[in-house]
Formats: structure tokens, sequence, C-alpha cells
């Protein structure tokens, strides 16, 4: 599958910000046209979790939003886009595409992604996880999202945490069908 041109990434408050940061790098390097939006919350961990500024992330995309700003582009289905990332997803934005009571951008944007039949993948990431998140994921993958919690894998014995971030971005980005080279394949 050639890599999608265009591409929509979100980023929420859910701790490991890291994982938004390194996909936008990634899909820069990719030259993949990068659509992002940013919720509140996660430009508050964005302070916590890393020296990276917000102006220095919105630069890493082709265009950025304001979350509340639910009239963008991205917040249309003639808006074409082969899907939407979401890294890292939190339970509240999981939850809020579940029900399609959407209160920003970034969930309205999904929603789309969703009623348009594209691809959306959310990188949730809180644990542990109760019925209601597992019942609320179970949901979304019927709706036709890939839930893909960046879960290290240890076959290819990383090193150090960029190796783990690295295989979880690059594994959430195979989904797209983009190969940005971060992945040590399994028997490769």
């Amino acid at each position: 599958m050639p890599a999608p041109e265009r591409l929509i990434v979100g980023i929420s408050g859910a701790s490991g910000v890291i994982y938004g940061i390194r996909a936008l790098e990634a899909l820069q390097k990719a030259q993949v046209e990068v659509h992002l939006v940013v919720s509140k919350s996660a430009e508050m961990t964005l302070a916590y979790e890393s020296e990276v500024k917000l102006a220095d992330l919105k630069a890493l995309a082709h265009t950025s939003y304001p979350a509340q700003d639910v009239g963008a582009a991205i917040s249309s289905g003639s808006f074409k886009t082969a899907g939407m990332l979401i890294a890292p997803c939190s339970i509240r934005t999981m939850s809020e595409i579940a029900t399609g009571v959407t209160s920003s951008l970034l969930t309205r944007a999904a929603d789309v992604t969703l009623k348009e039949r594209r691809r959306l993948v959310l990188m949730v990431r809180e644990s542990p996880l109760h019925a209601g998140h597992l019942r609320t994921m179970a949901a979304l993958a019927e709706m036709g999202a890939i839930i893909a919690p960046p879960v290290p894998a240890f076959y290819n014995k990383p090193r150090t945490v960029d190796d783990i971030v690295d295989h979880s971005v690059g594994r959430a980005l195979d989904l797209f069908g983009i190969d940005v080279g971060l992945v040590k394949r399994w028997g490769e």
C-alpha cells in the first residue's frame, strides 16, 4: 500500500506525549502532509513531560489547528485524508469518540474519520482498565477504530526508552502503510 499523502494527528492529554512527538518527527521525515490538533490537556502534558515547546511541536506539522476550532477543515468529511492517529489517546478522548458526543476539534475529527470509514488508530495510554474502558474499546473496534496501545516489544532487544517509543510509533504508522524505518521486524 503506498504511503498516504495526508494524515491527521491528534495528541490528547494522556501521559506519553513522546509518542505524538515521535510520530510527527517520523511523518515529517517521510514527507507526509500532517494536520495536527493538540488538546488543552495535551498542552499541559507537553510541558510536564518534555522540553519541546508547543510552537516547535506545531512546526512539525503542515497545518495545526486550535482544539476549540470545531469548524476547521479536518472537521469535515469532504476534507480527504488517509485517516487519523491519536498518540497518545486518553480515556476521556476515547470515550468521547465512542459516544459521538464530541467537545473539541480532536474528537470531532476522529468522529468524522469513523463516519467516513477512514482508518482511526488510537494509542490508548492509560492503565489499568476497568470493564467500562474495555467495553468502550470494544465498541470503537466494532465501529472501525483500531485500538493500538503502545505496548513495548522485546524481541527487538530495545536498549533505550527511545528504542521502545520508536517501535510503538513505527507499528502505529504501519497501520497506515507508512514505513519510516523505526521497526526492527520479526525475522528480518
